[in-house]
This record gives structure tokens, sequence and C-alpha cells, in this order.
């Protein structure tokens, strides 16, 4: 299975739900040490801001940070469950997380994702450069855009609730 958290709680949601893997997406400067029970090339560590676009001083998701991330979701063999998180569980993680579900499921429909997505994680606002990204790496002619459109913006939260999102 899949589970997003914030920073402040990947700790316990990885020691909880006995992840094997693990996925940041938080501020290149971050320090994020991979927890004991995963070992180091299992931790995907992606330097990147939560911004829409370009700013002086600010590293954008880049290309290069989604085909990292499809990279590393390939190499999952899903025996132990996957964690991605970013620092409040709101915006890069869950976009980290859709854009997996997506990727790992090409026959599942984007929008139906999505509002998943909403269900589990009311406060989820995936950032729109990543999906964007991603839309056009998977090739889903603006599908994956249209649906995070959809669901809009998510509730005002300062921290999101770790959650479970689903794949096959």
């Amino acid at each position: 299975m899949l589970h997003v958290c914030s920073l402040s709680r990947l700790n316990e949601t990885v020691t909880k739900v006995g992840a094997g893997h693990l996925v940041t997406l938080i501020n290149a400067d971050a320090d994020v040490p991979t927890p004991d029970c995963i070992l180091p090339e299992r931790h995907l560590f992606l330097g990147l801001n939560d911004i829409a676009i370009p700013i002086d001083g600010l590293v954008p998701p880049a290309e290069a940070h989604v085909h990292q991330l499809l990279d590393f979701a390939g190499t999952w063999n899903r025996k132990s469950p996957m964690v991605v998180h970013c620092w409040a569980g709101i915006s890069r993680s869950t976009a980290g997380a859709y854009i997996t579900a997506c990727a790992l499921n090409p026959d599942w429909n984007e929008r139906e994702l999505a509002q998943e997505l909403r269900r589990r994680a009311p406060s989820a606002t995936p950032n729109g450069r990543l999906v964007a990204m991603a839309d056009k790496i998977l090739a889903r002619q603006g599908r994956m855009i249209e649906a995070i459109r959809e669901i809009g913006r998510g509730a005002t939260a300062f921290e999101g609730t770790p959650f479970e999102m689903p794949i096959s």
C-alpha cells in the first residue's frame, strides 16, 4: 500500500505501516534522515520547493524530479508499504502519491483516483506543477491535470492527516 504523511508524522507512519520504501519531497536543504527500518537505497529524496512557477532562490518541481519518482516507484516490489511525505502532507506528497498511483495503475481512471484522493485526504491540494509534468510524461493527455482541478483546493489545514492511497 501507498501511505502519505507530513514530516512530523514520518517516523510514526513508517513504523506503524512497516514501510520498506520512502519518498521525501521537501526543500533541498531540509535534513530528513532515513529511518532505521528503511535501507538508504530505498529512500528517494527529491529536493524541491512547493511552488507552481519558478522563483529566484527556490527549486521548482522539474521533469527530472518526476522521472526520478517514476523510476523509483517502478522498482518498488510492493511487498512492503511505501510512504510518501513532504513538509505538511498536503501538496507535494499528495501529488507524489497521485502520480505514483496513476503510473502503477495505467488503466485506472484519473478522475476516480483524484476523487478517491479527496475522500481519503480532505486537505489534499496536490502540487499542480508536479501533476502537469507527470501528465505529460505518462501521456495522460491532460486527464490528470483536469482530475486534480475538479477536486479543487483541499480544506485549510496546517498539516494533513496520514492516509493510504489505493494501488493495485
